[in-house]
């Protein structure tokens, strides 16, 4: 195991641990979108699931939403190479967003259907737990544009405990690991690159998740240590502090 991994392993344990996200027995639905992300915390699964204390099983899962060129084959061809089991759920997402006259706003309703299914399947196949890959940089975006946007100090939690007892509990191993971490990572074990693009990729670089995350890379060059202090912030919350009505 590289030194990186290691680290990338080491502090995804500590959150495991931290927030209880992984107890024995349980089965795992782990999205897996193709992208370096999803692909780095199938790696930690596979890796925890032969080295923790704790037995679980795992399945990955990928969303074919049949945009033109999006393609899933280097993602079935690399969980193949590795024996992951491994699960497609495909719905025609642009004849969806045609017949809802969504195609002003298509991230939205592309993202409800595809949290959705992940649901749906993960209940076919007994997952108590959904497993995304969203990291420390997704986390820190996500706090500063609901912050920005006037929707409250909230953000992306580790552990998300579902209000709908059929729903699994969606739970974030990559909560506490900077993206950079995770991209060196991708590139020691040499994940392919995604067979295509969303077909609305233009419009995802100028939403506000984009424009946040370059927000973020622009304030870590300033300020030293910026992921870790903002990670301590969102862990310790003076309510006496903030504009909260008595």
């Amino acid at each position: 195991m590289d030194k990186e991994f290691k680290k990338l392993c080491r502090i995804a344990g500590e959150t495991i641990v931290k927030y209880r996200l992984i107890a024995d027995g349980d089965r795992i639905l782990a999205g897996a979108s193709g992208g370096k992300d999803s692909f780095v915390l199938l790696h930690l699964l596979d890796h925890l699931q032969k080295t923790a204390p704790v037995h679980f099983d795992f399945i990955a899962a990928t969303f074919d939403p049949r945009f033109p060129g999006f393609g899933v084959e280097t993602t079935v061809q690399y969980c193949r190479e590795h024996n992951w089991k491994h699960e497609i759920i495909s719905l025609d997402i642009p004849a969806v967003i045609a017949e809802k006259k969504m195609e002003k706003n298509p991230c939205m309703l592309c993202s409800r259907l595809r949290r959705g299914h992940l649901y749906k399947l993960a209940g076919e196949l007994n997952c108590g737990k959904l497993a995304l890959g969203q990291h420390l940089d997704d986390i820190i975006s996500s706090f500063l544009m609901s912050l920005c946007r006037g929707q409250g100090l909230t953000s992306m939690a580790p552990l998300v405990q579902p209000d709908n007892p059929a729903h699994p509990a969606v739970i974030r191993p990559l909560a506490l690991v900077p993206e950079e971490l995770i991209r060196n990572c991708a590139r020691n074990f040499g994940v392919p690159e995604k067979n295509g693009v969303c077909q609305y990729e233009e419009t995802l670089k100028k939403g506000d998740r984009a424009q946040f995350s370059a927000l973020v890379d622009e304030l870590s060059l300033r300020i030293p240590g910026l992921h870790s202090n903002i990670a301590k912030s969102l862990s310790k919350v003076e309510i006496d502090h903030l504009l909260v009505i008595p």
